[in-house]
């Protein structure tokens, strides 16, 4: 079984997991890649969202080996046999738990920012990660969470590896698991984009699920785009003949909507767009996230570099956006969709306030570039040279207002240490200054 990304994942998960409805159960992400397939586990089920912070005691001159586990709450769980056989003295102990215990009190505070953990006294908790490569942290949340008051401990991981997933069994009330493939290597093989996940995009997440922004509005979002709550849905927009899929999120009086296209090899749920669109919709700003191909079509990696054709659909798609919602509409697009962006916005009767290109591929919109008047800001990494030198050349060739930002030292998918909060910086001030301020 192979998933496309994190969320993927997350809602195939929660489909397994239906049965447990009903028993008002308490979601837990294991940081940071399982924070996102919980997002979507907790969506389903109607449940909180919380982090479940763990640190494994790892024997001093055999790391990888643990000797126990702490969590919030000072909760403590230790194997006195290991610490026997690893003849560990008290002092080993109590040095090694200082040490992880001043982490695991950093990555809380950072990860919640400063919200309390939820209480999981007679709770059921759904311990949720992106997929097991030992399965030693996994099962470590699982005696925390017992040990913090869980009442029913469920496992919950779209993948493992066989033997690990056997073990696993016996350290949870309920282990769920979508796929145990053999020839197991790395969790990451499972996933056509298992890219990092930042602890921004945590921070997110766990923020929208506390303000309740994870349940789907029922009422139709571009009707009520000027309603006095939050809005959230997964649309179907026809363009160019075909039925493309999207996510739209309208926050609470949005007097603007960003549409994204991403660029080749991703997708709409791409965590590096959904980490910018959720700086968006905190400062107002309405977002629409779709994929400009089918499923069928990516397989095929040309069709990524039609920009002609991604470039049409873009256009179409704006059409069925405005006959829903009469606010100004800007573009962000990254790699090859960057190029489809600037050529749709070149239309002359486009009428795109802004557009933000994110590592983009503007060279591919050729002689188009000088046809696009909506003010553009183009984003790049330090370390990404070559799109650098072709975002120069871009910069020369247009003729609207346009802006060159370089993030230093980002590479191309601006995987680096506060990288993306960056570029979502960026494109946020980019956007209310053009569309709404």
């Amino acid at each position: 079984m192979l998933f496309t990304d994190r969320t993927d994942a997350g809602q195939r998960l929660a489909e397994a997991l239906r049965h447990l409805e009903g028993e008002e159960p308490v979601v837990l992400g294991l940081p940071r890649g399982g924070v996102p397939v919980a997002f979507q586990v907790a969506r389903a089920l109607k449940a909180p969202l919380d982090v479940i912070v763990v640190r494994k005691l790892g024997v001093p001159y055999q790391r990888e080996l643990g000797f126990g586990a702490i969590g919030e709450g000072g909760v403590r769980v230790i194997s006195d046999d290991i610490v026997r056989r690893g003849r560990l003295d008290q002092s080993d102990v109590d040095s090694v738990e200082k040490a992880e215990e001043a982490e695991l009190v950093r990555q809380a505070h950072r990860f919640r920012a400063g919200r309390p953990r939820l209480h999981l006294e007679g709770r059921t908790a759904i311990v949720v990660d992106d997929g097991i490569a030992t399965g030693a942290t996994a099962a470590a949340a699982c005696e925390v969470v017992r040990a913090q008051g869980a009442t029913r401990v469920v496992l919950a991981v779209p993948v493992a590896p066989p033997d690990a997933a056997d073990r696993l069994r016996s350290k949870a009330d309920e282990f769920v698991c979508l796929s145990t493939p053999f020839g197991f290597a790395a969790v990451g093989e499972w996933y056509q984009d298992f890219s990092q996940t930042p602890d921004a995009e945590v921070v997110s997440l766990l923020e929208r699920a506390a303000q309740g922004e994870g349940a789907a509005a029922d009422s139709d979002p571009l009707a009520d785009a000027g309603g006095g709550s939050d809005l959230e849905e997964e649309v179907a927009i026809d363009a160019a003949g075909v039925r493309l899929t999207g996510d739209l999120n309208l926050p609470a009086g949005a007097k603007a909507i960003v549409m994204f296209a991403h660029g080749s090899g991703s997708s709409r749920h791409s965590p590096r767009n959904r980490l910018v669109a959720t700086a968006l919709n905190r400062a107002g700003l309405g977002t629409l996230l779709f994929d400009l191909l089918t499923p069928a079509e990516e397989a095929n990696r040309a069709n990524v570099f039609d920009i002609e054709t991604l470039a049409e659909r873009l256009t179409d798609a704006t059409d069925w956006l405005r006959g829903r919602a009469d606010v100004p509409i800007g573009y962000f697009g990254a790699s090859t969709g960057a190029a489809a962006a600037l050529r749709a916005a070149a239309s002359p009767s486009a009428d795109i306030g802004a557009v933000v290109s994110r590592g983009g591929r503007p060279d591919l919109a050729g002689p188009l570039l000088a046809g696009v008047r909506a003010p553009t800001l183009l984003i790049v990494g330090g370390n990404d040279l070559l799109v650098l030198d072709l975002n120069r050349e871009a910069e020369a060739a247009l003729r609207c207002e346009t802006q060159l930002e370089i993030v230093p030292g980002a590479t191309h998918l601006f995987e680096e240490h506060g990288a993306l909060d960056q570029v979502a910086d960026l494109a946020r001030d980019w956007f209310v200054g053009h569309l709404v301020g």
